[in-house]
C-alpha cells in the first residue's frame, strides 16, 4: 500500500514539471490521464489516513478544504488563459461542484448505504444546518447578482463583491466552529437507534509520524491531481469546442476531476454504513467550494484582467431550487431509502444533461 500511495504522488508531480505549460502529444496525454487517476486514489488514502487520526468530524473537513485551495488555484490559472470565456468559468465550476456534492455524491451515498442496509440514518441537526450555510452561501454570491441593479448585467458592484466574499468566510468559518467545536456531536455517525456509531476499523491509529507523512503526501497528491487536470484541460477545452458543447462543460468537467477524491471517501463510507460521513463530506465540500472560492476569486478579479460573472441563469436558477427543496425532505426525516438516493441522482443526471443540451 505504501509504495503506490506514495510513488504515483511522485510520479505525477514529475509528469506535471515536464508538462505544464506545454502541448503533449496523444501518447503523453494518456499517461497524464492514468498518474491523474492515480494521483486521485492516492489523495483518497491520504486522506482517511489523517482521517483516522484525528476522527471525525475533523477528518472530513481535511479533504474538503485541501482539495478547495487547490481547486481555487485552478480556476484562477485555467481563468487566466481562457480568454472572455474565463469570466463564466467562476461560476460554472462552483455551481457545478454546488450540484455534484448536493446531488450526485449525496444520492450516491444514500443509495449506497439504504441497498446496503435497507435505511440510511444520519443526523438531522447537524446535517440541515450545513444545508443551510448550502443555501444561503449560494443565494448571496450566485443568484442575488442575477437580480441586483446597480451593475449591467448578472454581476456585482465591486462594493457588493466585497461583502459577498465577507459573507462567504463568516458563514463558512461559522459552519467549521460548529462542526468541531460547538456542537461536534451532530456531526458524527449514528446506528439505526440514535446512538453515536463506533469505529468499526480495528486497525490502531496512526502515528503522529505517519499522519505528517500522509498530511505531506496528500498536499503532493491534490498539486499534482490539480496540476494535471490544468495540462488536461486544453485537451478538454478542444474537445468541448469540437464536439459543439457549450462552454460551461469545462467547468463541469474541472468540479468532477477536483472533487473525484471526496466522492471516492463518501462512497467508501457508505459502504460501511457511516452516512453521517458521507453527508459530512459532500456537504462540506459544497460549503468550502462557495466558501473558499468566492473570497479567493474575488479578490483574484481585482488583481488579474478580465470580468467576473457569478449570476446564475434561469435554468442553473431552477435546478437550484430544485436541489433545496428535495434536499431539505430528504434531511429533516434523519433517514433515506433508495428512493430519496434515487431522486438526488436524478436530479444530478438531469444537470449534467441540460448543461450538455441547454
Amino acid at each position: 500500500m505504501k509504495t503506490w500511495t506514495t510513488a504515483l504522488p511522485v510520479l505525477a508531480v514529475i509528469a506535471l514539471i515536464f508538462t505544464l505549460g506545454r502541448q503533449p502529444p496523444g501518447i503523453v496525454v494518456v499517461i497524464v490521464a492514468l498518474l491523474l487517476a492515480g494521483a486521485v486514489l492516492a489523495a483518497v488514502h491520504h486522506a482517511e489516513v489523517i482521517a483516522h487520526r484525528v476522527g471525525e468530524p475533523f477528518g472530513s473537513l481535511v479533504l474538503a478544504v485541501a482539495v478547495t485551495v487547490i481547486e481555487v488555484a485552478l480556476i484562477v490559472s485555467v481563468m487566466l488563459s481562457s480568454g472572455e470565456k474565463g469570466a463564466y468559468l467562476a461560476r460554472d465550476t462552483v455551481f457545478a461542484a454546488v450540484m455534484i456534492t448536493c446531488n450526485g455524491i449525496v444520492g450516491i451515498s444514500l443509495w449506497v448505504t439504504a441497498h446496503r442496509r435497507n435505511l440510511a440514518h444520519f443526523q438531522p441537526g447537524g446535517t440541515g444546518g450545513m444545508l443551510a450555510i448550502v443555501t444561503a452561501l449560494v443565494t448571496l454570491t450566485m443568484v442575488l447578482p442575477t437580480f441586483t441593479t446597480t451593475a449591467a448585467g448578472p454581476r456585482f458592484t465591486t462594493a457588493q463583491l466585497i461583502f459577498a466574499a465577507v459573507v462567504s468566510c463568516f458563514l463558512y468559518g461559522l459552519h467549521v466552529f460548529t462542526q468541531t467545536v460547538r456542537h461536534r456531536d451532530y456531526f458524527l455517525p449514528i446506528t439505526k437507534e440514535g446512538a453515536l456509531l463506533e469505529d468499526d476499523s480495528h486497525a490502531d491509529p496512526p502515528t503522529n509520524g505517519e499522519t505528517l507523512y500522509s498530511l505531506a503526501l496528500l498536499m503532493v497528491a491534490l498539486v499534482a491531481v490539480v496540476g494535471l487536470a490544468k495540462v488536461e484541460s486544453p485537451v478538454i477545452e478542444r474537445g468541448v469546442q469540437a464536439l459543439g458543447m457549450p462552454h460551461a462543460v469545462v467547468g463541469v468537467v474541472i468540479a468532477l476531476l477536483v472533487l473525484l477524491p471526496e466522492t471516492i471517501a463518501a462512497v467508501r463510507a457508505a459502504r460501511l454504513g457511516r452516512t453521517q460521513t458521507s453527508l459530512n463530506l459532500a456537504l462540506g465540500s459544497a460549503n468550502a467550494s462557495i466558501g473558499l472560492t468566492i473570497p479567493v476569486i474575488a479578490l483574484a478579479s481585482f488583481i488579474v484582467p478580465g470580468d467576473l460573472v457569478l449570476g446564475l441563469g434561469p435554468t442553473q436558477l431552477v435546478l437550484l431550487v430544485l436541489t433545496v427543496a428535495v434536499s431539505t425532505l430528504t434531511i429533516v426525516p434523519g433517514k433515506a431509502s433508495v428512493l430519496q438516493g434515487g431522486v438526488h441522482l436524478a436530479v444530478f443526471a438531469s444537470f449534467l444533461f441540460l448543461t450538455v443540451i441547454p
